[in-house]
């Protein structure tokens, strides 16, 4: 059964209310895109405003010590100052240190993929003391984070935004490879979209992108599947970069796109997926939109959460609790 949807925002015609100043935890990557470029944001707050701690951790160790101080502190906004990865890694620490007790959290989008922030409605030019300010008078979103739980376990390895597996792997690290050639956020995205398209459409029946991956689905409680998937991308997000709508109409909750291997009418198909089209045509030419409270995959090959490689196997997908994000 697919889980309940989350409200977009909580506070979208109010301010956000205290009675006095929050408690503000920084944790800041200054080896963020944006941060390399420009410094860190979080430095050039002044050392004396009141109730802010800030870190910059360069080690995941040195991150879970400082989410250990901000939880002891009794920080009651934890702004994460980088990109969608910095974001993964903070609430992967902070899942087991904050105990299911979050702070509200804000974003400052200063990585080379900050899908999260542009989900939220976050200009790209957003700052540490724009994220202070809108703690008194902004608003207040809600998105659920994706759980990776290895095997058996019960608590999450990973949390994050964005899993994929199959082809979704490769045109990662194409992404990756935009990067260093100078392209960031959704013009990244559009060429490795393009770039990936092109390998699969004109690559002949050997080729390693329209092969796709053995893989076993199991989706929530259903029975466990064997296929071959061109492609898995999944999601708690409603607004993707380019405006594209792989999962089709906008909708909060986990969702899935699943493409069989090797895809067809790829030239119709994927203008139509990029659009949101829902028409039945592209579920029986093997383009499957799922709506899931979770699913556990097993694969051979790796997947990616938020732009990182993570090794393959048996692992289930959640949709995890609720999250409060400041948002302007």
């Amino acid at each position: 059964m697919a889980s309940a949807p989350l409200p977009d925002t909580i506070a979208r015609d109010r301010s956000i209310r205290r009675a006095g100043p929050p408690r503000v935890g920084i944790i800041s990557n200054s080896r963020s895109h944006r941060n390399r470029v420009r410094g860190a944001e979080a430095a050039v707050v002044p050392a004396d405003t009141p109730n802010l701690l800030y870190r910059g951790p360069r080690t995941l160790p040195a991150l879970a010590h400082a989410l250990r101080e901000f939880r002891d502190a009794g920080v009651e906004l934890l702004i994460v100052d980088g990109g969608d990865g910095t974001v993964r890694d903070v609430l992967t620490c902070a899942h087991s240190i904050f105990e299911g007790a979050m702070p509200r959290l804000a974003v400052v989008p200063s990585g080379k993929t900050n899908a999260l922030a542009l989900d939220l409605g976050i200009p790209p030019e957003w700052t540490v003391q724009d994220a202070l300010h809108a703690s008194a008078s902004g608003t207040v979103r809600t998105r659920a984070s994706v759980e990776i739980l290895r095997g058996d376990a019960e608590e999450p390895e990973l949390c994050g935004f964005l899993f994929g597996a199959g082809a979704f792997v490769r045109a990662t690290e194409l992404a990756q490879r935009t990067h260093k050639a100078g392209a960031f956020n959704s013009f990244a995205v559009g060429i490795s979209l393009f770039w990936g398209v092109a390998q699969t459409l004109f690559g002949g029946r050997d080729n390693d992108w329209r092969a796709g991956e053995p893989v076993r689905l199991q989706l929530d409680q259903g029975p466990a599947v064997d296929k071959t998937l061109y492609i898995l991308f999944s999601s708690t997000l409603e607004r993707l970069p380019l405006k594209v709508k792989p999962f089709g109409r906008v909708r909060p909750g986990l969702k899935m796109l699943t493409v069989d291997a090797p895809p067809l009418k790829m030239a119709r198909a994927v203008p139509a997926l990029l659009r949101g089209s829902e028409a039945a045509w592209l579920k029986k030419a093997g383009y499957h939109r799922d709506d899931v409270s979770s699913f556990t995959i097993t694969l051979d090959g790796g997947f990616i959460l938020d732009g990182e490689l993570y090794e393959g196997g048996t692992v289930t997908v959640r949709q995890g609790a609720p999250l409060e994000f400041v948002t302007p």
